[in-house]
Parts: C-alpha cells; structure tokens; sequence
C-alpha cells in the first residue's frame, strides 16, 4: 500500500494570457481519507435494513413554526428561529500540505416580537467561525467574544405593504441582494464574501447601526438606510505596522476624522417581474426549492464620505505626510432567477460589483480591494425520485481584479446540496479551487472539499 501515498491525480484545463480558466487537483491519500469519512458521514444519515437498503422515514418531518400567540386571532405573536451550521473541511495549503478541521460555522438564535399589526421587535444573537483557533479555554471570550449581538431593532408600518421605518442594529443593506442574503437558504455551500463589502469597515459584521425605510411600490422593492460609522475599524493598520508609507490608503471611518465621516448611506432598488418576494424580513432567500417562481433586477449603492484615507508626501514639507480624505462608494447591478421546470427547479444569478474604497486599496488579501468582480452561480434541483432526500448540484464562478495588482483573480465551485427536509435539514458538499496569483502567492491554485451539516427551525 506504500506506493498509493504517493499516487498523485493532476487535471489541467488550458490557461489563456490574461484570464484564467485552470484547475488543478492533487489526489493523495490524506485526500482519499477524508472522500470516505465525507461519504461515511452522509449514509449514516438514514435509516437502513441488515441489507444495507435505505428505508423510507415514516414521519414527514412537518411542523409548525416556533410561534408563540399573543392573542386569539394570531395577529400578535413571538416566532422563534434557531439554526446551526458545522464544517468538516480539507485544504491545501502554500506549502501543498493537506490538514482536515472542524469548525461551527453558525450557532444563532433569533426572536420576532410582532408586539401589534403596526410595530415589531428584532433580536438576533449567535457565534460565527468557532474551530480550534477561536475557541476559549473556559469558554468566556478571552480570545474575542464567541456570542454576541447581530441584530436589534423596532420597526414601525407606516403605510401598509408601502413604507415601512426602523431603527436600530439593523441588516437592512446596500448593495446587492447576497448583501441581504439570508444565512439560512444559501444555494451554495456559503455566501460570496466580497458582497459583504463593509463588513467590520464601517459597521458590526454587516449590520450597521442607524435607520431605514423600506417597503412595495407595484414591482419595485426599495430598502434604503443612513448609518452612524462605527469607530473600531478592522482596518488598524498604522497602529500594528507604526509606519506607514506614501500612497498607502486606510478605510478609517470616523476613527480618523469624527464628524466628516460619522454618516453613511446605502441602498438597494429591485423590479421583480413575476411573484413578489415577502419583506417582513431583511434576508433574501438564496434558492427556493421550486416553491416561488421570481426574477428579479437589482441596483444597490453604498456610499461613505470621507471613509478612507491616503498618505501623501506633503508639497509643502517633504519630510511631512498628509492625510487625503477619500470617499468610499460601491455599486452594484445584480439580477435573480428561481422557478420550477419541469420536475425538478433551477435557480441562477449574476452580479457585478464596483467597488470605491479609495485609491489602490487592499485589506485581508483577496477579501477587499478597489476594482471590480463579478459572480455568476447557478444550480438545479434535480427531479424526486426518493422518498428520503432531494439533490440539488451547483456551480459558481467568479473574477475579481483589484486595481492594486497586475493580475486578477479567479474561483470556481461546484457542490451538490443533500436536502433532507428542504432547507430544514440538509448536507451540502462543495469543492473550491481558487486561484492566488494576482497576491503573489503560490502554488497557483488552492484547493478545497468542505462538508456542511445544516439543521434549521
């Protein structure tokens, strides 16, 4: 068996100047290790005869919501949503090496107190990302807090199905719809991170703290917001580095300067052509399963004055350096189709984004930069044919070129989501190769197999 640990499995797809189209893979046996627990994991899911035969499950797996009645006609309530999300992951890494972890990607609990039909309440609490490096010895958060506040707000209906208004810690965003993606319903194994394009810039991971309007207006569905920038920015960077060199731009906020950057704006504009999406809730949905049948265009827009900043030479002083305000602003133009064909349902959605954070910016690698990306997925619910689970395989692409660097990037995914009881229940397992150049990294490609187990009330 010796001479199987060093069997290696190579595909290429031809690369063309200036744009990447290759993949590669390297199949070890650490690899082959983790392909079997993966299947292992999931056929232990069911109930099986002596035979080995996968048995129906006689219950249905239907339930009420978690709803609590605060009145006999149900117009007043407190709905309860709990859900959790666990990873079993595999990935290369610089070096070639393969390492397998375990992670809880989402651990939340959220409350809706719909206290009368023309006011509600919103608390949203949980953890994200906890593994082997964020966990606490005692469980306390020494090490940065594991629970803590996604959302709170109150809003107010204004004019029914028209105008609604809030305030609060809120997640109703600019400026696309996997801005305002729900956690719960994605299609692929996660969300697109460079949609979250303010997260822990100007607000607490992607929620921001301020007001907002939203609501109908025949097709259109509007959501527009004015927030109070946070002060804490990730991006601390004079402080870690203590020097700072000329042409190098920061997104600040009002840690900087206070009241010329205290306010931000954004939005997000959508016509949908055929049935029309429920906005109780900021999360859109990311795949309905069949259920609905949508399309919808979107615009979004963000925009922050003075958000960034970028040290220059002073003209005046050479040995000085001056602090250059920049605004930040980002758009996007998306658009989203789900719906039923046939037996089975498809659902695909493209988007590009522009992003503004000041001159040459770059933060945390591939995640934020100035330039442009677009993402384009697309996946289909293949028709039943069992009694006990539905399969729905998927693809995603995206580029990105970031105008701080030569070249750009590049990623693709491919996964298939194992539904149990629809979005309720489910296994998705994804296979990631992304492409490093354009950061200098190498090997050329990193390559990752990601199991999730998601369970949602």
């Amino acid at each position: 068996m010796h001479y199987l640990s060093n069997y290696r499995f190579r595909i290429t797809v031809f690369r063309t100047p200036g744009f990447w189209y290759s993949t590669l893979f390297h199949f070890s046996m650490k690899k082959l290790l983790l392909v079997v627990l993966v299947s292992s994991f999931v056929l232990t899911s069911f109930a099986q005869d002596r035979d080995g035969v996968v048995l129906p499950d006689p219950e249905k797996h239907t339930y009420k919501p978690l709803t609590l009645n605060l009145n006999d006609k149900g117009t007043k309530y407190l709905r309860f949503l709990l859900w959790g999300q666990f990873w079993l992951r595999g990935q290369e890494n610089a070096q070639n090496d393969f390492f397998v972890n375990a992670s809880v990607r989402r651990a939340r609990i959220l409350a809706l107190a719909q206290v009368s039909p023309r006011f509600m309440f919103l608390i949203h609490f949980g953890l994200n990302n906890l593994n082997d490096a964020t966990m606490d010895p005692l469980g306390i958060g020494a090490l940065g807090p594991q629970l803590f506040l996604h959302d709170a707000w109150s809003e107010y209906l204004v004019v029914p199905e028209h105008l609604s208004v809030g305030i609060g810690l809120h997640y109703w965003n600019g400026i696309s719809r996997l801005t305002n993606q729900s956690t719960l319903n994605f299609m692929t194994l996660d969300n697109y991170r460079r949609a979250w394009a303010t997260l822990g810039l100007s607000d607490q991971f992607a929620r921001h703290l301020g007001v907002y309007a939203k609501g109908m207006i025949g097709q259109f569905a509007y959501r527009i917001s004015v927030n109070s920038s946070l002060i804490n920015s990730l991006d601390t960077r004079p402080e870690r580095l203590g020097v700072v060199s000329f042409g190098q731009t920061l997104y600040t906020g009002k840690y900087e300067f206070q009241d010329d950057a205290r306010w931000l704006y954004q939005g997000y504009l959508e016509y949908q052509f055929l049935e029309k999406e429920p906005d109780k809730l900021p999360y859109k949905v990311g795949t309905y399963l069949g259920q609905k049948r949508v399309f919808n265009i979107g615009v979004g827009a963000f925009y922050h004055p003075n958000g960034s900043i970028t040290y220059r030479q002073s003209e005046s002083n050479p040995g000085d350096t001056v602090k250059a305000q920049n605004d930040v602003s980002h758009i996007a133009v998306d658009l989203f189709y789900d719906s039923p064909i046939g037996k089975g349902a498809i659902t695909a959605y493209a988007v590009y984004y522009m992003f503004d954070y000041g001159p040459n910016y770059t933060f945390t690698g591939l995640t934020y930069g100035t330039g442009g990306s677009i993402l384009i997925q697309g996946g289909y619910l293949l028709p039943k044919f069992s009694e006990v689970f539905r399969l729905q395989p998927y693809v995603a692409f995206n580029t990105t070129r970031f105008e701080a660097y030569e070249n750009g990037g590049n990623s693709v995914r491919a996964g298939l989501n194992f539904f149990l009881n629809g979005h309720h229940s489910k296994f998705t397992l994804e296979y990631e190769t992304r492409n490093n150049d354009y950061t200098g990294f190498k090997p050329d490609a990193i390559n990752t197999i990601t199991l999730q187990a998601q369970i949602f009330l």
